[in-house]
């Protein structure tokens, strides 16, 4: 799409073609499509720094082992993936998909762990938009991808790590400008 004033249908591609999450086809149609929208391009660009500085963490964190990876890639795009795998308590999503669960808030689910009750997803904001006040069940984990989100008196920029601690809230969580975040929680977290 070369039209920058309206919104790319393979927009949500972008964060996954950006750290690799694509399958082989479905990253060689994306980079086919990167060279006729400007702004799916442009998204890509922004992400570029954030993307850059992941090399500093600790490899334990994002970069999984490639046999890991490889089991992973097979789990989330292949329907032949091996009954082990099949078999475990934690599933994603053949195709996530974006769903708006409140609005102005959108969510795709990655994961879920029904053992630990624990849920990974992107969530999107809108501009002006805020999360409800909640408690924390357990440990809840953000990464800001892009935009800028409070959470009660801290600002958080595109590439910012956020950690709360189980019993811990959250009083007021909002978006000025619109917001994409990686969340990892529990789905037991109580809203106020």
């Amino acid at each position: 799409m070369n039209d920058d004033t309206m919104a790319c249908s393979e927009a949500d591609q972008v964060y996954g073609f950006a750290m690799g999450a694509l399958s082989s086809a479905d990253a060689r149609a994306f980079a086919a499509h990167l060279s006729t929208c400007t702004s799916c391009a442009r998204d890509l660009d922004a992400l570029r720094p954030v993307i850059a500085a992941f090399g500093s963490w600790p490899s334990d964190i994002l970069r999984p082992s490639p046999a890991l990876w490889d089991r992973l890639s097979e789990r989330i795009n292949d329907d032949g993936a091996p009954a082990a795998l099949r078999r475990s308590s934690t599933r994603a999503p053949k195709k996530a998909e974006w769903k708006e669960v409140s609005p102005g808030i959108s969510c795709k689910v990655l994961a879920t762990d029904e053992a630990t009750a624990r849920v990974s997803m992107l969530v999107r904001l809108q501009p002006g938009i805020s999360y409800p006040p909640h408690r924390h069940a357990d440990r809840e984990e953000l990464h800001l991808l892009h935009g800028e989100l409070w959470i009660d008196d801290r600002k958080l920029y595109p590439g910012d790590y956020y950690s709360a601690e189980p019993g811990t809230a959250d009083s007021r969580v909002w978006s000025e400008t619109g917001c994409t975040c990686v969340l990892i929680t529990s789905l037991r977290d109580e809203l106020r």
